[in-house]
């Protein structure tokens, strides 16, 4: 393992550059669903799925980490008062949110009629036939990110506020390098 960990990025970086991929998939799932792909044929139907399985494994690697080595950010020295209090609860609401997200398409994968495949060609679950489940844990799984969405828009709120208010610098903390310029 620790020969592994040679080649690996620094914990950091890789939270960095894992949390700038999640941002354009959270926000392309937020605005295209299923129902406005599959009429636009297979390939967009693909390329959604296999968004979709990259977003997933995702939630997932990162949910991993926090669970083995805990959460990576900590409140700056100038968060005060309820924005010190709020950091810690609304990273781990992220986290483990988007694990319910992932979650949820297993659930809709197992309570399926047929079998469901992520990218096309990974099974989620094997299909159950349990229409009246599939139907609840759909709708769940609709509200679920949605509300999570709302989540993440407070969240990105809360660190432009203090990027910009407290000028703490914390896009630039959670950003790569690279988009440092920018900022």
């Amino acid at each position: 393992m620790k020969r592994l960990a040679r080649y690996l990025p620094p914990r950091r970086v890789a939270l960095k550059w894992m949390h700038g991929l999640m941002i354009p998939l959270f926000i392309w799932f937020l605005l295209v669903t299923p129902d406005v792909v599959v009429p636009m044929g297979r390939g967009w139907f693909a390329l959604h799925s296999n968004l979709a399985l990259i977003f997933v494994s995702l939630c997932l690697l990162w949910t991993a980490d926090l669970m083995r080595r805990g959460l990576a950010s900590r409140p700056g020295p100038k968060l005060r008062g309820i924005a010190r209090a709020i950091h810690r609860p609304l990273h781990l609401t992220i986290i483990w949110g988007l694990f319910l997200v992932a979650l949820g398409g297993f659930l809709l994968g197992l309570t399926s009629a047929t079998q469901l495949r992520a990218g096309m060609w990974l099974p989620i679950a094997p299909p159950m036939g349990w229409d009246r489940a599939n139907d609840i844990i759909g709708t769940l799984h609709i509200y679920q990110f949605y509300l999570l969405g709302v989540v993440i828009a407070f969240h990105a709120a809360f660190h432009i506020w203090r990027h910009i208010r407290l000028r703490d610098n914390a896009l630039r903390i959670m950003a790569p390098k690279v988009l440092h310029r920018f900022l």
